[in-house]
């Protein structure tokens, strides 16, 4: 009976190592609860080699057949890509910030998406008022260098902490990285939306103006002293220095605003006479060295515009596939 007893007390004994474990566990850094969740994954995906190099197959032709499926939709009915890819850009990191709790980025893209939502219903009024072209440029030029700077520091704090230089500030490689991408991913999501929203708002402006026809021929003649993209008077003459602005004069003779022309081009993704739609030489236009690389990150942001829209879609299929092969 005093075995039976001894036994009992000896039970509960027992029972300690697991719970001193699990204390131990909750008393485990971030990095040491990471290393243990990498640790988990590992051991469960161990001998599934055969099955990864399947699902890499998977993925690597569904990025083939969905390149080749978006170029040709892309130049078969480019208005309808454009139209789908901005609602994708827009609703697809709105469904993310609210599922992980982003709530600062929620905030800032709902500031964006009122004041854009407020801009693109004045482009798309009928009559357009004579200063709404200029408040739309004005809004998305902004867009634009924000943008710019944000992408420009997100990136050099990439690098500034590749290079061990948070050191000299005594700022730890994590914080500096996380602040570095979170600033590039910033600065290009709001560029990219910042572009495409500028491109429609400027081809409903100037088919309201009646200048620019997007297919078809210009409902109105214009006239000598007039800008094709407001349809505003030019006051300063050519070989005049204006106080605000001054007047630009493209290859094919028709003259603007050198502020409507410039957002013509640069902001609304615009490479032809808003008029005549002959090409326009954007080296003339932009002589000054420093100001030639806003081409260069629109071409970045043109590029992370399929990463942003549709690389989400390609995943999620590619999932689908895996699932329904019972790959794991």
């Amino acid at each position: 009976m005093a075995a039976g007893v001894a036994a009992r007390r000896a039970a509960p004994g027992l029972e300690a190592p697991p719970q001193q474990e699990q204390i131990s566990h909750t008393k485990l850094s971030a990095d040491d609860v990471w290393n243990l969740q990498q640790e988990r994954m590992y051991k469960m995906h161990r001998g599934h080699e055969s099955m990864h190099v399947e699902m890499i197959l998977i993925f690597l032709c569904a990025l083939v057949i969905a390149q080749i499926v978006l170029v040709q939709w892309r130049q078969r009915h480019g208005r309808s890509y454009n139209l789908v890819t901005l609602l994708q850009m827009w609703v697809v990191p709105l469904y993310f910030t609210i599922k992980l709790y982003w709530w600062r980025f929620l905030s800032m893209w709902g500031m964006f998406s009122v004041i854009t939502s407020y801009i693109l219903f004045r482009a798309t009024r009928k009559p357009l008022s004579g200063r709404t072209p200029r408040l739309v440029y004005k809004w998305f030029l902004l867009i634009y260098k924000l943008s710019y700077v944000f992408g420009v520091v997100g990136y050099l704090a990439i690098m500034f902490t590749m290079c061990g230089f948070n050191l000299f500030f005594k700022i730890k490689a994590r914080d500096s990285l996380d602040f570095g991408i979170v600033s590039l991913f910033y600065g290009l999501y709001y560029g990219v939306m910042g572009r495409d929203f500028a491109e429609i708002c400027s081809d409903y402006m100037a088919s309201t103006i009646g200048f620019y026809s997007i297919t078809g021929m210009p409902t109105r003649s214009l006239s000598d002293g007039i800008c094709a993209v407001c349809g505003q008077k030019i006051i300063v003459e050519l070989d005049e220095e204006g106080l605000i602005e001054n007047t630009y004069q493209l290859s094919c003779n028709h003259v603007f605003h050198e502020f409507c022309i410039r957002g013509w081009c640069i902001v609304g993704k615009k490479q032809t006479c808003p008029y005549c739609k002959e090409k326009v030489d954007l080296k003339r236009m932009i002589s000054n060295p420093w100001e030639r690389t806003h081409f260069v990150y629109g071409q970045i942001l043109d590029w992370l515009r399929y990463l942003v829209a549709w690389q989400p879609v390609v995943i999620g299929i590619v999932q689908g596939i895996n699932y329904s092969l019972g790959l794991e």
